[in-house]
């Protein structure tokens, strides 16, 4: 396995862990009031998903499509 696929690996799972733990909290009771009244979720959730995806998405180009 090149350092490459590796790195790709590490990504796609720091990503998707980051993604749990944003659905945690995007699911919690204070995250759920300040999603009513403001329509948006709380920066720290915010941080999660969009650093969870932007990681998964990362990993799977290291891992999967460069060569």
């Amino acid at each position: 396995m090149g350092s490459s696929k590796l790195v790709g690996v590490v990504l796609v799972v720091v990503g998707v862990v980051l993604l749990y733990f944003g659905y945690q909290s995007s699911q919690a009771v204070g995250n759920q009031v300040t999603e009513a009244l403001t329509g948006r979720f709380t920066d720290e959730t915010m941080w999660y998903l969009i650093g969870g995806a932007a990681a998964t998405a990362a990993g799977v180009f290291l891992t999967f499509v460069k060569k």
